[in-house]
């Protein structure tokens, strides 16, 4: 059954329809919010130009947004736990709307970062209720697969933002580029408005603090190894065009090209680990960080040699993309009753993590070059994989003690 609405004659709870259709609107979304999110990378340039900044007050415009996801996910479930919770992420969605709005008529610096923490809010919000919502949209044994279908619209916006930022920003401007993001916020929200099915707020599950949660040990274990993965995968991946230029050697057409490599397989990975995650989950958890370890060290080494390095960035864009579905499911698993502030945990410690990435990253890249920071940043995503395996161990260990 596919309807988008729940009839009178409706199946019991335990064999609720599957709402697709609200799956795959969730997945315009996220690719709206994260294309939203990441085309300042590509028009920092005549954004700043225009409004007569410098780069970096530009380029601010990113944390700007990453700092209030944060807030979000961090505060949004217990500010809305009395709504049905279909009207919250199509809220969140109209916000996406005026965010997209502000940013392209922006006639000054603090309107543009008025609509980027607009943009902020409604990013964090959105990720840290997706695993409780499709939870609620689809049988148990479906979950990874709607969870992989939401990040594919990630991993597509990850694909398309930069390179499709940079053409439209040629032809139409920075401020045009944006506008284009408005119509499909809007279709998102219509499309959303149409297919989410009335979901009750759980007033039982949202009735724990944070603190609360931060007591179910693997829940913290988990949010830890998480931690230790974005901190690994950003420390790499925010430098990788300086990398690709000053090690491999390569312009910049050639670049967009690699960068398209990155997102198309990512892309493919989340559609691949969607549909193999369910019974291979723990092992998933543990071997893409450690793919993604030998690919950093692998491009230390060969970095030089092209067709390698293209391999190279293929096989990390398979794994670094696809290892948040897996994630998502073992959220989803872990804390079923908890799922949405469960989520927003996840969401803050993500964003934190990319941050110090980030920044340690840069230190390594203007300290030990670019050889040494890739090294550096294979070192963590061998501790993320360790750290997967003992969560493993513990929570096996755990359910058969229980």
């Amino acid at each position: 059954m596919n309807s988008p609405h729940t009839s009178p004659t409706s199946p019991p709870p335990s064999e609720s329809p599957a709402h697709w259709g609200a799956v795959y609107a969730m997945a315009l979304c996220s690719f709206v919010l994260v294309a939203s999110e990441f085309l300042p990378v590509s028009l920092l340039s005549p954004m700043a130009a225009s409004l007569d900044l410098t780069e970096g007050q530009a380029g601010q415009t990113i944390a700007a947004s990453g700092l209030f996801a944060v807030i979000a996910s961090l505060s949004l479930g217990r500010l809305t736990r009395s709504l049905q919770r279909q009207h919250v992420l199509l809220a969140l969605t109209a916000l996406l709307v005026i965010a997209s709005v502000l940013v392209s008529l922006a006639p000054s610096y603090a309107v543009l970062m008025t609509g980027r923490a607009f943009l902020g809010l409604a990013l964090g919000g959105f990720w840290s209720m997706s695993a409780a919502v499709s939870i609620r949209l689809v049988p148990d044994a479906d979950v990874p697969k709607a969870l992989a279908i939401i990040n594919g619209g990630n991993a597509l916006a990850m694909t398309l933002a930069a390179p499709l930022g940079s053409l439209l920003g040629g032809w139409i401007g920075w401020r045009g580029a944006f506008w284009c993001v408005v119509p499909l916020a809007v279709m998102a929200v219509a499309w959303q408005a149409f297919a989410l099915p009335r979901l009750q707020p759980d007033r039982k599950a949202q009735g724990g603090s944070l603190l609360d949660l931060l007591r179910h040990a693997p829940l913290t274990a988990g949010l830890v190894t998480v931690a230790l993965l974005f901190i690994g995968q950003f420390s790499l991946f925010t430098y990788l065009r300086p990398f690709l230029e000053q090690v491999t050697g390569v312009g910049v057409s050639l670049l967009s090209t690699l960068l398209l490599v990155v997102g198309g397989s990512g892309f493919v990975g989340t559609l691949v680990v969607g549909r193999i995650v369910e019974g291979r989950l723990f092992a998933l958890l543990a071997a893409l960080p450690a793919v993604m370890a030998v690919v950093a060290l692998a491009l230390a080494q060969f970095g030089d040699m092209l067709p390698v390095t293209i391999a190279l960035l293929a096989i990390w864009g398979f794994a670094a993309t696809s290892a948040p579905v897996a994630w998502w499911t073992w959220l989803a698993r872990t804390v079923p009753e908890d799922a949405e502030a469960g989520g927003g945990l996840m969401v803050a410690i993500i964003q934190v993590a990319i941050t110090l990435g980030a920044t340690l990253g840069g230190i390594g890249f203007d300290t030990l070059g670019a050889v040494h920071e890739f090294m550096v940043s294979a070192l963590i995503l061998i501790l993320a994989a360790a750290a997967a395996i003992a969560l493993a161990r513990f929570q096996k260990t755990r359910a058969v003690t229980a």
